[in-house]
C-alpha cells in the first residue's frame, strides 16, 4: 500500500468513526479511545465500534458488544445461546469458554459508507438493543 493509499484508508476510517459517533451520541455517551475507536455502554453492556477499509471504496464498521462474562457453563449454555442466535437478525453471538465460565459477545460488521446519521444510528442501536436483550434473557435464566 502506498503512502497515498494509506492516508486515504485512514481518512475513510476516521470519517466512518466520526459518522458512527454522531449517530450514537443521539442515544449514548460515547468515548473516543486512543486508537480512534469508539466505546460506550448500553444498560450494562459494554460496546466498541471500529472501522476498517477492506478495499478502496468498501468502508466497514464493526460493532462488538460484550453481552456477559464469567457466566456459569451449566452444560446447556451453548444450546441456549445457539437457540437465541437463531432468532436474531442483527449480529452474531459468540461464546468463549474460560476458566471462570463463559463469555458471550454479539458482533456485527457492515458496509457503512454513505449512511446518513439517522439510519446509521438506527442500525447500530438495533444491534446494541439486541445485545442488551440477550443479556437480560441470559441473566434471568441464572
Amino acid at each position: 500500500m502506498s503512502h497515498e493509499e494509506g492516508a486515504a484508508s485512514h481518512a475513510c476510517t476516521r470519517e466512518l468513526l466520526g459518522a458512527a459517533r454522531t449517530a450514537l451520541e443521539r442515544y449514548q455517551d460515547v468515548a473516543v479511545d486512543a486508537d480512534g475507536s469508539l466505546s460506550f455502554q448500553h444498560s450494562e453492556v459494554p460496546c466498541a465500534v471500529q472501522a476498517v477499509e477492506l478495499v478502496e471504496g468498501l468502508g466497514m464498521l464493526s460493532l462488538t458488544c460484550v453481552v456477559a462474562w464469567d457466566v456459569p457453563d451449566d452444560g446447556e449454555l451453548a444450546e441456549r445461546v445457539a437457540t437465541r442466535a437463531g432468532r436474531g437478525l442483527f449480529g452474531t453471538l459468540g461464546l468463549v469458554r474460560t476458566e471462570r465460565g463463559a463469555d458471550l459477545t454479539l458482533r456485527y460488521a457492515f458496509p457503512a459508507a454513505g449512511l446518513d446519521t439517522v439510519p446509521l444510528g438506527t442500525l447500530l442501536m438495533l444491534v446494541v438493543s439486541a445485545a442488551s436483550q440477550v443479556r437480560g434473557e441470559l441473566l434471568a435464566e441464572h
